[in-house]
């Protein structure tokens, strides 16, 4: 399994310290954390999936503020966090991950038929930022394999699923329509993959001309009306932003996911690895991704539920991306460095801001910085 990132049975034992330190269970959390760093990323990632994949992991204790439960596109998400696509590409782990606390599970990106993706190494810890840069190409196993274990997925959870074209694309709005049609009866919503940096030509796909040739395609292609989101990159320009916004109020779509990784390199980043090439995803895209989220909110007048991704790292992060316009959020660079324990700090803490700021459930609180009475913006966005 070398080029899909997931570990042999034989690190089985290996996964065991992980596994503390994917649960944040003390005292074992901190220095398990700071063990697995001296592993090469991509290493410990397919460690986690393997222990997560044997039942190593226990789940997650106690149940959900009612506060965090929220319906959007029909569904009804126990709470609004949410764990990005990346981490879980083949579906392998989706029981288990939902057993963590995660109000969804979104998994991919797929791609037809299963490729390689680039060399390695391609996956760079930036410690000293809170960031990760990431030039992985869509390694997975195929649309084929990925079908066979959404069949026997559980019933409980909802589960998105990511779709994106193969690296030799002869034509990439015919994979898009192999994947939607061969993956849509299987997902709960499902997720058009065209800002990845990592594949040459793919962020192309974000002009209005060629989105509305995907989309047109991918309507098409749905085998059953899930919904159908989009997944937007931080580095549009202002143009391409009201465009996308134009084609998602004509209701084109059902949602936008709001925002991959950027090309960018902020300054003031400090470690080694921040000149690698690839998407840099973490706490440096936070401002930058928040503030792509308002704007988009705004553009499509709050009518397309939005899922903010981009360097949350706490419930106050993820409020931010609420009140900025997010339905939903994700998280993935995070558990890097805060293990899977995060995330019921991150719901602990976002139902008491919930509650600080007089809202009965998080369903109000969302584009509250752009309504009336909404109270102040959040500092930094």
């Amino acid at each position: 399994m070398r080029d899909c990132g997931i570990a042999t049975p034989s690190a089985s034992l290996a996964a065991i310290p992980l596994v503390r330190a994917m649960t944040d269970d003390p005292p074992f959390g901190r220095v398990a954390l700071a063990a697995l760093r001296v592993l090469p990323p991509e290493t410990a990632h397919g460690l986690a999936l393997q222990a997560l994949r044997r039942g190593l992991v226990a789940p997650a204790h106690g149940t959900d503020d009612p506060a965090l439960a929220t319906t959007v596109w029909g569904l009804d998400f126990p709470n609004p966090i949410g764990l990005a696509a990346g981490f879980d590409k083949d579906a392998v782990a989706l029981r288990p991950l939902l057993g963590r606390g995660f109000g969804f599970v979104e998994v991919g990106t797929v791609t037809p038929a299963p490729q390689p993706g680039n060399p390695r190494p391609r996956l760079f810890r930036l410690g000293l930022d809170d960031a990760v840069i990431n030039r992985m190409g869509f390694n997975n196993r195929g649309m084929a394999a990925m079908a066979d274990r959404l069949e026997n997925r559980p019933a409980q959870g909802i589960v998105g699923v990511n779709i994106g074209p193969n690296r030799s694309f002869q034509d990439p709005v015919a994979d898009f329509e192999v994947g939607i049609a061969g993956l849509g009866g299987l997902a709960d919503y499902l997720v058009i993959n065209i800002s990845s940096p990592n594949t040459p030509g793919l962020r192309g796909f974000q002009d209005k001309d060629r989105l509305v040739s995907v989309i047109a395609a991918a309507r098409r292609a749905r085998a059953a009306p899930a919904p159908l989101l989009v997944k937007i990159a931080p580095d549009l320009e202002a143009d391409a932003r009201r465009d996308i916004a134009e084609i998602a109020r004509g209701q084109a779509i059902d949602g936008l996911i709001v925002s991959n990784t950027t090309t960018a390199r902020p300054t003031g980043l400090r470690s080694p690895a921040r000149a690698e090439a690839g998407g840099l995803s973490g706490r440096p895209l936070f401002v930058p991704s928040t503030r792509l989220l308002g704007e988009i909110y705004v553009l499509t007048e709050g009518r397309i539920p939005l899922i903010g991704v981009g360097g949350i790292g706490s419930g106050a992060d993820a409020y931010a991306k609420i009140r900025a316009g997010a339905s939903l959020v994700q998280l993935y660079t995070a558990l890097t460095y805060h293990g899977l324990g995060l995330v019921a700090r991150i719901k602990a803490e976002l139902a008491g801001l919930v509650a600080r700021d007089g809202f009965t459930s998080v369903g109000q609180a969302v584009g509250a910085d752009h309504k009336p009475g909404g109270g102040p913006p959040d500092d930094g966005i």
